[in-house]
This record gives structure tokens, sequence and C-alpha cells, in this order.
């Protein structure tokens, strides 16, 4: 699957808060464990060499002993505290900052987990305008996008560690949250709280690309499937309609109105199969529709029986979606 997918590489302002805090963390508690080690060493070296002293250095040390290890103690103890303090007041202003809302004039998108996979919804006024994908969010550059969330079934959690955190995906509990690219990118994310057999074979995709590029991607998404024009795709198209998938699946244009699995009208434009499961090419596309057992064991989708030739004009009807 194509995309990067790390939280140290931040992408995005939310992003880059959680990674400063993180760096902060690791470079702190490096420096108090180099210091606790170092003094830990010290010690032990200073007490070989009083082999002479006759006084356990534990239960009866000398005064003048005792009373700079009472001030070793209480400073350590006084430096401790104001790092933990330190540290707090960091998480909670990153906390704070990552919560924030976000501004009015955000692209609004709806993302609902389900097992597994992911239903993207693009939200405009104009409800003409809206549309529905699968597994792969595109997003302007440089502008935020309102994220709402929900779970269709059981809890699931949003994660693209390189735009933000983590956000869960409570059944009846839908929540909100915002993210911004301000680099191009393709950057991966997946389910980050276990939610089935399949939890780990559930990610996603999202795209950063400059306005002008994601316009014109989404002026696509809002057309509908060009009707098949040669013979073999209109078979294709036949082979189809006359399957349960439209049951389940969506074609803008054609009688397929499911709603139960993600939108077909643009797959062959997408990067993956089964929620990053899968490349997405005609083999595995193949594979996909005779076995999806085999590839993600337990997923909701049937086997289907098909002839050869059924199936090739099936498989050039789908990579005509674009």
């Amino acid at each position: 699957m194509s995309g990067v997918q790390s939280m140290v590489g931040s992408a995005g302002p939310q992003a880059a808060r959680i990674e400063s805090l993180w760096w902060l963390f690791f470079w702190v508690c490096t420096v108090v464990f180099v210091l606790v080690i170092i003094a830990l060493v010290v010690a032990v070296y200073r007490s070989r060499r009083r082999e002479g002293d006759r006084l356990d250095p534990l239960l009866d040390p000398p005064r003048d002993r005792e009373r700079r290890m009472m001030r070793t103690v209480g400073g350590a103890t006084a430096v401790s505290a104001v790092i933990l303090i330190g540290l707090l007041i960091a998480s909670v202003s990153t906390g704070r900052a990552v919560l924030s809302l976000p501004p009015p004039d955000a692209l609004s998108i709806d993302v609902v987990g389900h097992q597994w996979w992911w239903e993207i919804q693009y939200n405009d006024p104009v409800p003409s305008r809206s549309f529905r994908t699968a597994n792969e969010i595109h997003i302007p550059v440089g502008r935020p996008v309102r994220i709402k969330t929900r779970s269709a079934d059981v809890i699931h959690s949003f994660w693209v560690p390189n735009l933000h955190g983590k956000r869960d995906l409570i059944p009846g509990h839908p929540s909100e949250t915002w993210l911004q690219a301000d680099r191009p990118g393709v950057f991966r994310g997946q389910c980050a709280e276990f939610c089935g057999h399949q939890h780990a074979k559930m990610a996603l995709v999202v795209v950063a690309e400059p306005p002008e590029e994601f316009e014109v991607w989404r002026a696509f998404q809002l057309r509908t499937a060009p009707p098949p024009t040669r013979p073999l795709l209109r078979r294709g198209q036949e082979v189809f309609l006359a399957l349960p998938c439209p049951t389940c699946h969506t074609i803008a244009g054609t009688p397929a109105g499911g709603k139960t699995a993600p939108d077909l009208t643009h797959l062959a434009s997408r990067r993956t199969l089964a929620a990053g499961t899968l490349p997405n090419n005609r083999g595995h596309l193949a594979g996909w529709i005779l076995d999806p057992q085999t590839a993600k064991p337990g997923n909701k989708m049937p086997a289907v029986a098909l002839e050869s030739g059924d199936l090739q004009a099936l498989l050039a009807y789908l990579e005509s979606l674009r």
C-alpha cells in the first residue's frame, strides 16, 4: 500500500504539535536517564574507595555525609517535581491545541467505520455536489478539513499519524475532529482500535494535493459512471447487475444502489482494494471477486463463481470506472 505512516514525520499543524510533545518527552527522559546512570556509577565508585571506613555508609554515615545526602535527595526531588510539572503543562497545552475547533470555512467530510472498511462522505451545501467514496480521502493542501466520525457497528479508531492523533469512533456517539496537510503527499492511515478479526487490514489513504488538483479530482467524483460503449464493457455491466453486487454496492448512473458496501462508481481510480489490503490491479481485483475470504477472512463479501468470459468482461467494466 502506498503512502507513508510516521508519527515523527508530521505534515500538518496538529501532528506537528504532537510530534513536538513527543520529542520533548523523549529528550527530557533521555537526559534524566543518563544523569541517573551517571549518579549511580559515581556512587558505586565512591563506596568502593571507602574500604577503610568501619562505619556502615547506609546505616551510620558520618554527620557531614548525611547532610550532603539529604541535600542531594532534596534537590533531586525538587528538580523531578519541576520536570514533571513542566511536562504536565506541555501535555495539557498540546491536548487543548489539537482538540480546538476547526475554522468555519473548513472542508466537511464524514467518516464512517465499518467492519472492515471506511466510508467517506464529502458534504456540500449544494446536495448535488455531495458524493461518497471509500478507503481513500483526498484533501487540498493548506485547507482545514472537518472530519465528522461515527461507527456503523463496533468501536473503531481513525488515525492518520502524519496529520493528527487518534479519534475513537464509538457506536451511537458521533464525534468530530479536524486535520490539515501543509504539504502534498500520500499518507497512510488505519484503524487504531481492535475491531474484530480483520482489524489489521482496515487501512485508508489520505492524498494531500494542491487545491487545483483536488478540485479536478472532486469534479470527476461528481460524475456518474459513463455508459459502456464497447460490447465487452456492456457485457461486463450486465454481469455486474445480474449478480448480487447491486444489493450492496452503488454505481452512480446504473440501477445499482446498495449502501452497505463501498461505492464503486470510481473504483478504478483508487489505489487499493479491500481497505488497503491489496493493490488495485486486474489480478488482485479478480482474486477479490472470486474469493474475497482468502485475502480477508471474515469480511462480508461473498465469493462469486463466474465463467472465464464473464469474469473478463466484469473486470474490464470495473476497470473502466474512473
